[in-house]
C-alpha cells in the first residue's frame, strides 16, 4: 500500500508537472516572441518615417543588429542594410529568417518615396535571446521537474509510512490474539482520524469475539452440567440394581431409565433445535396462521394436573416464518405458563397495526422484575422453576427468545392481571 501509494502520487505529480511545464515554456515563448516582434514593429514604424523623409539612405545607415531592406513593387532590393543578405526578404507578416545562424522575425509595411512611387520597406528583428531564454527555461524545467517529484517521492513515502505505522502495529497485536488471549485490546491512537476509529472498530470486534467465546464456554458447561445428570441418575440405578438386585427390580429400573432417556431426549432435541434457529435460513418462510398453532396448542393433552387454558380471546392473525419453529415458540410458553399456574392460563391473540400480538398469562407468582431479563438465558431456571419442576432444562425460554427475534420479533415478561406473569410476543404481521 505503501508503495501503491507513493507510485501513484509520484504519478501523478509528474504528469501535472510536465503539463504544466510545457504550458509555462509555451507561455514564455509566446511572450518573448511577443516582444520581439513588438520591437521589431517600432523599428519598422520608425525607419518608415525616415524613408518617406530621407530616402533609401536612411536604410543603408541602419545598425547591423537589425535585418533592413527596401523592395520595389516587383519584390526587387532598392537599398539595405548593412548586415542584411542581398537576395530579396520575404515581404509576408511575420515570415521567420535564418542569417548567420540567427532566427529572425521578419515584419514589412508599404513606404511611400520621396521621388515618388511605392516600395514595401520590410525589418527583421533577432530571436536569438528570446530562443537562448526558451532553452534555458526547458533545461531547468527539465532538470527541476524530476528533482521534484524525487522529493514529493520521499516526502510521500514517509508521510504514507508514518500514517501506516499504527496499522501495522494494530495488525502485529492482532496477530497476536489467538483463543487463548481474545481479552487483549489495541491501543487506541485517539487522534479521531481513521486509524483511531479502525482501532476502536476492531477493538469492538474483539469485544465481541470474547463475548461469543464465553458465551461459548458457558453454553458447553451448562450443557454438560445438564447432561451429566440424567447420565448419573441412570447410572447410578443400574449400579444398585446390579449390586442389590433384591433392592431394584427391572421394572423400577426401566422407569428410571425411561424417564431419565426422555429428560436426556428433550435436552438434545432442545440444544439441536437452538443450532437450527441460529443457522435458520429464508428458504422455509411462508405464511403462517398463528391463530391456528394457538387453538392446536391449546387442545394437545396435557397430564390430569393441568391447569385449563382459555383461548377465547384468540382472534386471527397471519404471520410470515418458519411453522415449525412457530409452534415451538407457543408451545414453550403454555407450557411454561401451565407449569406456573395455580388455577387458569389465558392466551389472547390480536392484531397490533402491522404486528401480531400474542400474550400468555398464568395466575402464578410471575417472575420478579430483577430476573426477567435473564429468564430467556439458556440454562436459567429460578428458584421456583427448579422447585416444581426438576427435570425442566431451562431452554424452553431461551428458544422462545431465539425465534422471536430470528423471526424479526421480539419477546417481553410483565405482570400478568391475575399477578403471575404474562409473555408477549410481537412478530411482523404477513402484509396481503
Amino acid at each position: 500500500m505503501r508503495a501503491r501509494a507513493t507510485g501513484g502520487a509520484a504519478l501523478v505529480v509528474f504528469v501535472a508537472l510536465v503539463l504544466g511545464a510545457v504550458a509555462f515554456v509555451g507561455v514564455l515563448r509566446t511572450s518573448l516572441v511577443d516582444g520581439v516582434r513588438s520591437t521589431a514593429e517600432q523599428g519598422l514604424d520608425s525607419l518608415t518615417a525616415r524613408v518617406e523623409a530621407d530616402g533609401t539612405a536612411a536604410v543603408r545607415a541602419e545598425d547591423d543588429d537589425v535585418l533592413a531592406q527596401l523592395q520595389d513593387g516587383d519584390g526587387r532590393v532598392l537599398a539595405r542594410a548593412e548586415d542584411s543578405p542581398d537576395r530579396p526578404l520575404a515581404a509576408a507578416e511575420e515570415s521567420r529568417y535564418r542569417h548567420d545562424g540567427e532566427r529572425w522575425l521578419l515584419v514589412a509595411d508599404d513606404v511611400s518615396l520621396p521621388g515618388g512611387g511605392d516600395g514595401v520597406l520590410v525589418v527583421g528583428a533577432s530571436l536569438e535571446d528570446a530562443d537562448t531564454a526558451t532553452r534555458t527555461v526547458t533545461v531547468l524545467v527539465a532538470a527541476a521537474v524530476p528533482v521534484v517529484v524525487a522529493l514529493m517521492s520521499l516526502v510521500t513515502w514517509i508521510v504514507v509510512g508514518r500514517a501506516l505505522r499504527p496499522v501495522d502495529r494494530m495488525r502485529r497485536e492482532v496477530d497476536e490474539v489467538e483463543g487463548t488471549n481474545l481479552h487483549a485490546r489495541v491501543d487506541e491512537p485517539g487522534s479521531g482520524d481513521e486509524v483511531d476509529r479502525l482501532a476502536v472498530t476492531m477493538n469492538r470486534m474483539l469485544g465481541r469475539l470474547e463475548a461469543s467465546q464465553q458465551a461459548q464456554r458457558q453454553f458447553v458447561s451448562d450443557a454438560s452440567h445438564e447432561l451429566r445428570s440424567p447420565l448419573a441418575t441412570i447410572r447410578q440405578h443400574a449400579e444398585v440394581a446390579r449390586a442389590h438386585p433384591e433392592v431394584t427390580d427391572t421394572r423400577e429400573l426401566a422407569d428410571v431409565v425411561l424417564d431419565e432417556g426422555a429428560r436426556l431426549q428433550e435436552l438434545v432435541e432442545s440444544l439441536l433445535l437452538l443450532t437450527r434457529v441460529d443457522e435458520r435460513g429464508r428458504e422455509r418462510d411462508r405464511a403462517v396462521d398463528l391463530d391456528d398453532l394457538v387453538f392446536a396448542e391449546a387442545s394437545r393433552p396435557r397430564s390430569a394436573m393441568a391447569v385449563p387454558i382459555d383461548v377465547s380471546g384468540v382472534a386471527p392473525a397471519r404471520v410470515r416464518g418458519d411453522d415449525r419453529l412457530l409452534g415451538r415458540v407457543v408451545r414453550n410458553l403454555v407450557d411454561n405458563a401451565v407449569r406456573h399456574a395455580d388455577h387458569a392460563v389465558v392466551v389472547t391473540l390480536a392484531a397490533d397495526g402491522g404486528a401480531a400480538v400474542l400474550t400468555v398469562d398464568d395466575d402464578g407468582r410471575g417472575v420478579p422484575e430483577a430476573d426477567r431479563a435473564r429468564v430467556f438465558e439458556r440454562f436459567v431456571r429460578l428458584d421456583e422453576g427448579r422447585a416444581r419442576d426438576a427435570g425442566g432444562s431451562g431452554l424452553g425460554l431461551a428458544i422462545v427468545d431465539a425465534v422471536v427475534r430470528g423471526h424479526g420479533g421480539s419477546v417481553a415478561v410483565s405482570t400478568a392481571p391475575g399477578g403471575g406473569a404474562r409473555f408477549t410476543v410481537r412478530l411482523p404481521a404477513e402484509q396481503d
